[in-house]
């Protein structure tokens, strides 16, 4: 599966500043892991999560960079901020005011962009129209509900590796994972215990279940045994 690799506009930033505040290129994927969202945890390069979704605020964050508003976004970066949102609406979570008995957003960690100021504020830019948690522009992919650890056998080099994956990518997401590992990974055929894998399914719809929560239940720790792929290369003649 071909990954794209986004270029930000940066509306307000243009050439040595530019460069200099653009973050690294990086592939979309449909979802993320947890340590993936982490790494991205800087105003230049600013990553978030909330109800299960990524969202690159990277844009906002620098298009905002002399607000203070900005300041809780980066101290945040890299990290889940579902707790800052009502479950219901997707709005940031309100409660009332004790001394104006008004309905007010919660920000503890300070008011942030596009949450707007209790009273009148004439310094106050709303011209924004959608508020960047609901503006799907930034999202970016997925949250994995479960992380997966695969162990994939190169056959030809006797190399062992240990991937972390997401458990609702198919087996071609995880091959482009391995890629930077083996540059030919597509020159395999994926097999389990024998059986060539079809490279469209997850790893559960190829009967490799998931069994961490077993090993959990019986006391032994689930990288005891992790299931492993095996990769034969197809211009191996023992590959049927």
């Amino acid at each position: 599966m071909a990954a794209k690799i986004p270029t930000p506009e940066y509306s307000k930033l243009s050439g040595k500043e530019e460069c200099k505040h653009l973050p690294a290129p990086y592939k979309m994927r449909r979802y993320y892991t947890p340590a993936e969202v982490e790494v991205h945890n800087t105003a230049n390069d600013c990553w978030v999560s909330f109800f299960n979704r990524v969202y690159d605020l990277s844009i906002l964050v620098q298009d905002n960079r002399d607000s203070e508003q900005s300041e809780p976004i980066i101290a945040a970066a890299g990290t889940d901020i579902t707790h800052w949102f009502d479950a219901k609406n997707r709005d940031p979570v309100t409660y009332i005011d004790p001394t104006t008995n008004t309905r007010v957003y919660f920000c503890p960690q300070g008011r942030f962009l596009h949450v707007p100021p209790i009273g009148p504020d004439s310094s106050w830019d709303n011209e924004f129209r959608i508020p960047w948690w609901k503006n799907e522009k930034y999202c970016i992919g997925s949250l994995t509900r479960k992380i997966r650890k695969i162990r994939i056998i190169n056959t030809l080099t006797k190399h062992d590796d240990i991937l972390e994956v997401c458990s609702e990518e198919t087996l071609n997401e995880i091959l482009d994972r391995y890629i930077p590992i083996n540059q030919h990974a597509d020159s395999y055929t994926w097999k389990r215990l024998g059986r060539p894998l079809d490279m469209e399914k997850t790893l559960d719809q190829n009967d490799i279940p998931d069994e961490t929560e077993e090993y959990i239940d019986l006391g032994i720790d689930e990288d005891e045994y992790i299931p492993a792929i095996h990769l034969y290369f197809n211009d191996d003649l023992t590959v049927a």
